[in-house]
């Protein structure tokens, strides 16, 4: 179970911190995987954060990991190379593969500055990005803004209110409107044609920026970077956008879910505009809005999983077959595969189809097929899937009750690989039935979970009902003289849990053959 959690969050900056604490406390298992890359981290000290005016980020982040640890979080700093999903998330790490029921995204941006030399070096320090974050800190002084795209006409105007003494850059193949022209010269506000062509600093500050007209004196230089989201993970989702000035970035709803029902998202991710106050102040309520949705999801399980559920077997199982959308793995049962391959293929019934594995794979080996489940939605995804195979007039599927169908004819083969139900279910009266529909010389084969697997949590075990072989014999009430027992025993196999953990398990198997 160490590779199995509740939440995964991905990222680990203030956004991934704080949607993880709120959940630790929920008491859930979290893990949160980071790179170690926050995008403040060219900053020495974050501002308008209550609380925290003038602290340095990497402090912050160093004193959320140590808090949502004390509450059983779990950090690893480690790449993502990989996330699926099959009902539950599949995430790969480097050297682990770690499971989780949601997943967070809290990854970020990444700041791609225009080209010219020295930015990068002074990104963070007196190149900046964000009035709010940095303005009081250069009020009064020689300000520049640098307008690379229409979203820099917008900064450059919110500059104005900490300096009167403001010098606006417009690169090559950027416009300034006339009437904003007119509006920038009202407010006292310079405007160079031609961009930056670099930086000047002295004595680690910068001192001026070099133009195509000359050095021009400044103390801080406004830059309105390229914000691309760091949502790559997440591509093949195919989730809703919504589209910013900044670019197209995650759309969340007042939640923080995306279109996805188990993908949320917090941050920059979502929004570029969002700075630490506002990204803490989100990430609470994910954290919040995630576990309530958590919260949802196990009272129905535990009414769809429970022996005492109040759901009748055919809503049960519907409801089963709707938490995901494959429930088995589309194989066929190893034992009916080592006995049917030694049959002349005729006619077969698999009671409890489920999706229908045997169905299909009795289908390829020349049987006609018949598969019956109570679940609409298990024997939609059977049908769907002899279609896409070429079999479907040669397995056929049917949603209903055994004591409610109309099967015509008789079998050469009734199959039942599990037929066992957590809540109440005539599962004799339904396997009587189903011997009946034998022809003379037909197999009855019947494979039952003997013994519960070895990862079984014990809500499982409160349930679960071991079948004994001979027991199931004498529980078919079969007429003295009409069938033979070609066996009736128990046998081992192993087996892998949902999270990879290999394991011994018992079925009790049973082949009849009718005289």
């Amino acid at each position: 179970m160490d590779n199995t959690y509740d939440v995964i969050i991905i990222g680990g900056g203030v956004g991934g911190l704080a949607t993880g604490l709120t959940l630790a406390r929920a008491r859930r298992r979290v893990l949160i995987v980071d790179l170690g890359l926050p995008r403040n981290r060219f900053a020495y000290h974050m501002h308008s954060f209550l609380g925290q005016e003038g602290t340095n980020p990497l402090d912050l982040l160093r004193k959320g990991r140590d808090e949502v640890r004390v509450f059983g979080a779990e950090i690893v700093d480690a790449e993502v190379s990989g996330v699926s999903y099959d009902g539950g998330f599949t995430v790969e790490l480097q050297g682990r593969t770690v499971t989780a029921r949601a997943l967070v995204l809290a990854t970020g941006v990444t700041d791609e500055l225009p080209d010219v030399p020295g930015l990068r070096e002074r990104w963070g320090i007196d190149v900046i990005h964000c009035p709010y974050c940095h303005g009081y800190e250069f009020g009064g002084q020689r300000l520049g803004v640098l307008i690379t795209s229409p979203m820099g006409l917008h900064v450059a105007k919110l500059v104005r209110q900490w300096s009167d003494d403001v010098t606006l850059f417009v690169a090559d193949g950027q416009e300034i409107p006339a009437d904003e022209q007119v509006a920038f010269a009202a407010r006292g506000m310079k405007v160079v044609k031609g961009g930056v062509q670099g930086v000047v600093v002295v004595d680690d500050a910068l001192t001026a920026v070099r133009t195509a007209e000359g050095e021009v004196p400044l103390d801080a230089l406004f830059v309105t970077p390229a914000s691309r989201p760091n949502d790559e993970l997440v591509q093949g989702f195919d989730l809703e956008r919504t589209e910013y000035p900044m670019g197209s970035f995650l759309k969340v709803d007042a939640m923080g879910k995306t279109s996805h029902p188990w993908i949320w998202a917090v941050g920059n991710v979502t929004n570029p505009g969002m700075n630490v106050a506002m990204t803490v102040g989100a990430a609470a309520s994910v954290g919040g809005m995630l576990n309530a949705a958590l919260v949802e999801q196990d009272f129905t399980q535990a009414l769809t999983h429970s022996h005492h559920s109040p759901l009748p077997p055919a809503e049960y199982w519907e409801a089963r077959y709707g938490e995901r959308d494959q429930v088995w793995s589309g194989k066929v049962n190893a034992v009916l595969a080592g006995i049917a391959s030694d049959l002349e293929p005729g006619r077969a019934l698999d009671l409890g189809c489920g999706e229908g594995g045997d169905v299909i794979w009795l289908a390829e080996q020349g049987w006609k097929a018949v598969g019956i489940d109570i679940s609409p939605t298990a024997t939609s995804r059977g049908e769907a899937a002899a279609k896409e195979r070429g079999l479907d007039d040669r397995a056929t599927f049917f949603a209903q009750d055994l004591a409610d169908a109309d099967l015509d004819g008789k079998f050469d083969l009734v199959t039942a690989s599990f037929f066992q139900s957590p809540v109440e279910l005539d599962r004799a009266a339904a396997l009587r039935r189903a011997a009946a529909l034998l022809r003379p010389g037909g197999h009855l084969l019947i494979t039952a979970h003997a013994a519960p697997p070895p990862w079984a949590n014990p809500e499982h075990l409160k349930t679960f009902r071991p079948i004994d072989p001979h027991d199931e014999v004498a529980m078919l009430q079969l007429e003295p003289g009409e069938w033979e027992t070609v066996f009736a025993e128990i046998r081992t196999r192993t087996a892998t849990s949902p999270d990879g953990v290999p394991g011994e398990l018992e079925d009790s198997v049973v082949l009849l053959r009718r005289l």
